[in-house]
């Protein structure tokens, strides 16, 4: 009878409940580490800054006389002791406040706003220059496993990635600048367009933006024939990780049972290559660009001294010449937490593409 039959058994969701909940403790955790790596990289640099001596003294000494340091160096309160100094010194990063430099009297966040456009427009173009070289390699590689183009490209993979920016960077300058004489050697502009950008353009600081902004496409090259260098010798640098990423994740999907299953079945091995093994491998170039940021930061830092690009980067060289070790441990410590927000934001979006990403 129809009363007497077996009512169906409501779905079963707790396989989703369980998915959510890990996914949720996944990504609580990655937050709530953002707080010791902060914590700990911020001790590390306040170490290291002191163990050279007090700031003032490390940037005045010799230049003042001893009564006018010594007053200084009470002013600032660089004569207590050291815990109680750390203690301030953390308490004013909970703030917001990381210090104000001794040669420009500029705050340190100021330093940051105003510089890191440039840095930022680097590292976008270091990264552009990444996929566009180390993807199409790494799968190129992978179709090819063990013959000579892999080798090859195994090799400058290496090459790209051991070489030393700055050198890359020289060498560079040497071909497109001495010898061919196509690309500025130096700047993010020429002096020309630099007026142009800031009398019609719009002030981002990012000058592709700006350049776009006054409607000239002549500014607009000006801008990208300044890139191309810095670009390719910061971004190379990445393209060797991605590319032996992408073949090493296409190798192992090729080798998974239900690639075998097709190839079994005649499906063509550049079919496989497209249809099975390729979004698979960039599964975990999403996983590595957090850490690339934290490297492309640190090459900034020789790219744009080698190529005079007035970002973060050459700007840490200045006050490092001028001893100003407030701006050093300043700018350090905010970019520790800049890569360490960026690194989490990374592990969300790779949680959320890839759902083997749980703890």
């Amino acid at each position: 009878m129809a009363a007497d039959a077996v009512a169906p058994a409501p779905a079963d969701d707790s396989r989703g409940r369980k998915g959510g909940g890990a996914l949720g403790r996944y990504l609580l955790v990655r937050f709530l580490l953002i707080f010791p790596t902060v914590f700990i990289l911020v001790t590390v640099v306040f170490v290291l800054m002191r163990a050279t001596g007090d700031p003032i003294t490390a940037a005045l000494g010799g230049r003042l006389p001893p009564e006018q340091l010594h007053e200084r160096i009470h002013q600032a309160g660089y004569d207590r002791p050291i815990l109680v100094q750390y203690l301030d010194y953390l308490g004013r990063i909970v703030r917001g406040d990381f210090g104000t430099t001794l040669s420009d009297h500029l705050p340190v966040t100021k330093v940051l706003t105003t510089y890191g456009a440039a840095t930022l427009e680097l590292a976008l173009y270091a990264l552009v220059v990444a996929f566009l070289v180390g993807i199409p390699l790494g799968r190129i590689a992978a179709a090819r496993r063990d013959r000579l183009p892999d080798a090859g490209l195994r090799i400058a993979a290496i090459l790209g990635y051991a070489t030393p920016v700055f050198f890359a960077g020289l060498l560079l300058k040497l071909i497109f600048s001495v010898w061919l004489g196509w690309l500025p050697p130096n700047g993010r502009a020429s002096t020309r367009d630099l007026i142009t950008m800031k009398t019609h353009g719009a002030r981002t600081g990012i000058y592709l933006i700006d350049a776009i902004s006054t409607g000239k496409w002549s500014v607009v090259a000006d801008v990208l024939q300044h890139a191309v260098m810095p670009a390719l010798a910061l971004g190379l640098l990445t393209a060797g990780v991605f590319l032996r990423l992408v073949r090493t994740n296409m190798i192992s999907t090729l080798q998974t049972g239900y690639v075998e299953a097709a190839r079994s079945r005649g499906v063509a091995e550049r079919r496989l290559v497209r249809a099975h093994a390729w979004r698979p491998a960039l599964v975990p170039i999403i996983t590595v660009i957090g850490l690339q940021i934290a490297m492309l930061l640190g090459g900034a830092v020789l790219t744009e001294t080698t190529f005079e690009w007035k970002g973060l980067g050459f700007q840490l060289v200045q006050y490092l010449n001028a001893r100003d070790f407030v701006a050093v441990q300043g700018m350090v410590a905010l970019l520790a937490v800049i890569v360490a927000v960026t690194n989490f934001i990374v592990d969300v979006i790779a949680a959320l593409v890839d759902p083997r990403i749980r703890y």
